[in-house]
């Protein structure tokens, strides 16, 4: 099933630790802020600070506007995201302390139980018939431009606008592909 989820349905919640908000895109069914299987947001970040604490989660985060961020991770291991589209993945239990390199940034995140889900993702800077994997849920978002999206079997061509997110279940091997720039492409896939 293909789901677009425009953006003005999207809902801005504070986050966690109540130092700021994040924009929820999409989170599972019947997920609150305290309890979800997964949940995919976005969120600016104007200072230096700790992150909220999501034990039990993987979380993923990428640079999606500014000038990057470096994320260190229980007093050692440090993520630096300096370029469009950099990935950081981490475990939500870390003490992650965001340091931004000048002026704010927005990431956008993908946070997962880690017992119930794999997440895997792709970010495409320039993507021309990428074929899709197969897995449970996807998602994919576009920063900029228009993607289209062609199913296989009939080549419909669906179009997402800019800034929406499109949703997939159940998305089988061979089922489609993505033509567009600046992607962020989302599998999540049961542990």
């Amino acid at each position: 099933m293909i789901e677009i989820i425009q953006s003005t349905k999207f809902k801005t919640v504070p986050w966690k630790n109540g130092k700021g908000e994040t924009i929820e895109m999409a989170i599972s069914p019947g997920g609150s802020l305290d309890n979800f299987d997964w949940r995919i947001s976005m969120a600016s970040v104007i200072e230096d600070g700790v992150f909220s604490n999501f034990t039990g989660y993987t979380r993923n985060l990428v640079l999606i506007d500014g000038d990057g961020i470096n994320l260190q991770h229980n007093d050692n291991k440090i993520d630096r995201l300096t370029q469009l589209l950099d990935i950081a993945t981490f475990d939500g239990g870390n003490k992650t302390v965001g340091n931004l390199h000048s002026n704010e940034i927005t990431d956008f995140n993908i946070i997962a139980r880690t017992s119930a889900f794999n997440t895997k993702l792709s970010c495409q800077k320039s993507a021309k018939n990428y074929l899709l994997e197969s897995s449970a849920l996807c998602f994919i978002y576009s920063l900029f431009k228009d993607t289209t999206l062609t199913l296989s079997n009939s080549q419909e061509i669906i179009t997402l606008p800019a800034q929406h997110l499109i949703k997939i279940t159940d998305l089988p091997t061979n089922y489609a592909d993505i033509t567009g720039e600046h992607l962020i492409v989302v599998y999540l896939i049961p542990s």
